[in-house]
């Protein structure tokens, strides 16, 4: 008899580390979970890592697998459309939830992605602009979204790069001096579709327990909502895993970033009288990140994602900054590593945020994995290992570095409190350093705004000794 398939995956040591050990991703785990079976191509690497025999993994037979019980219904496709309902939310798993559509009408396909949730209780345009969310269909986990309507000023990039996003309850009208326009007229404007009347607590817990998943958000201006064929189309997208998605979201071509950071009602802060030019390469950089890096002291030129060291260098900078930015940072490595070796051959200071964290650790000789459930919002306690302090962050990310992984002359300096996974590295031969989470918040606290200061010591104290 086979091995149930839950027990093979306690053995190799929860979903997580069973993904790491295969090279698959959490929601290939969760597949293995949905056919009770693990794939033969994976089976040495379970055979060596839990001991078992190969008759432990063969597939049972059709005689072998239990009956399913014959008056159960379906817990996932309700018997009928309720008489309210406009829009619908999709999972890969086949789970239809039905609810009230809100936003954009548009194709269904456009509103395809892999479904999160965001923690944040405020901040809903910041997160929505986040570039890092391209690719995503977005669960907000606060119910009251609306309130503070929006404004251009809050505005992260130029466009949503999410796909869509769930709420539970019906938008709230804006109630903000500020607002200029309501969250439902701002989403049609940018063809963004949105759905309303969601038990977003369930979701929530499905993404904890199951691990991320496909979603789409139907809602059609004809009303016409195809169950059965969006179902499919969920089953078949591939899922962020592989996805380069910094090419997508990246500027076209360089150019000089001049704004400091928000001081209201006052507009924006005036800038350094010395400022160090620092190029940062944009992998879906917030608005934000460049204005904190310039009341830090920095005259700051971006670059497109794909641009090389050469590119970089021949801006002559005195540091170098690497962006936020969405997708797999192993296949954005496939460029971005070459540029960012090439820049700390030159000796340049390096600070990386988010996805560059990712990618200096990449290219220093660590590895990345895929959360099992990401951590998004703003309020995520992380602990400086060096000073033993814990800070309050705002965080983006589906991926993190592997801790195990770090080379010789690469060390962890931060760890999340939530799962104990990295946030943070530095290296002894290079001088460069990065962290996992968003220390320019918008949205989130302002805990680690010092680190804008620390690069620019950095950047200072090489210039001195040069």
């Amino acid at each position: 008899m086979p091995m149930p398939i839950e027990d093979i995956i306690k053995r190799l040591g929860g979903p997580e580390q069973a993904a790491r050990l295969t090279g698959v991703s959490t929601e290939a785990v969760r597949k293995w979970r949905q056919a009770r079976a693990i794939p033969p191509k994976h089976w040495t690497v379970v055979l060596r890592e839990t001991g078992l025999s190969l008759s432990d993994l063969q597939p049972a037979t059709e005689s072998d697998r239990p009956e399913p019980p014959m008056t159960a219904p379906s817990p996932t496709i309700p018997a009928e459309r309720p008489p309210a309902a406009t829009a619908a939310l999709i999972l890969a798993d086949g789970t239809v939830l039905w609810g009230r559509g809100f936003g954009a009408h548009g194709e269904a396909a456009s509103a395809i992605g892999e479904i999160c949730f965001s923690t944040g209780m405020t901040g809903y345009q910041e997160t929505l602009t986040d570039p890092s969310f391209a690719g995503q269909v977005i669960t907000f986990t606060f119910p009251h979204i609306g309130n503070v309507g929006t404004t251009p000023e809050d505005d992260e990039a130029a466009r949503i790069a999410a796909r869509a996003l769930v709420v539970k309850e019906d938008l709230t009208a804006p109630a903000n001096w500020r607002s200029a326009e309501s969250l439902d007229a701002w989403l049609k404007a940018r063809a963004i579709p949105g759905i309303c009347g969601i038990d977003t607590r369930a979701i929530t817990r499905r993404i904890r327990d199951g691990g991320p998943q496909t979603a789409i958000v139907a809602y059609p201006a004809d009303g016409n909502i195809d169950i059965a064929a969006l179902q499919a189309q969920a089953r078949a997208w591939p899922g962020l895993e592989g996805m380069d998605l910094a090419r997508e979201v990246t500027c076209t071509q360089a150019y000089a970033w001049d704004e400091g950071v928000w001081q209201w009602p006052h507009g924006t802060t005036p800038l350094p009288a010395k400022r160090r030019r620092v190029v940062a390469v944009d992998y879906g950089a917030k608005r934000n990140i460049l204005r904190c890096l310039s009341s830090a002291g920095c005259e700051v030129i971006v670059v497109p994602a794909t641009a090389t060291a050469d590119d970089i260098l021949s801006h002559d900078p005195a540091g170098v900054f690497l962006s936020n930015g969405p997708g797999d940072p192993a296949a954005t490595a496939s460029y971005a590593v070459p540029a960012i070796r090439g820049v700390l051959d030159a000796g340049k200071p390096v600070f990386g945020i988010c996805l560059g964290h990712q990618l200096l650790a990449l290219t220093l000789g660590a590895k990345t994995y895929k959360l099992e459930r990401g951590h998004r919002g703003a309020n995520q306690p992380v602990k400086d290992l060096a000073t033993g302090k814990v800070e309050i962050t705002s965080q983006n990310h589906g991926f993190a570095v592997d801790d195990k992984s770090l080379p010789a002359g690469v060390r962890a300096t931060h760890i999340s409190l939530f799962d104990g996974s990295n946030e943070g590295i530095a290296s002894d031969r290079h001088p460069a350093f990065s962290v996992q989470y968003h220390p320019e918040s918008s949205p989130g606290p302002s805990d680690s705004r010092y680190l804008f200061d620390r690069f620019v010591a950095l950047i200072d104290s090489l210039s001195h000794t040069a």
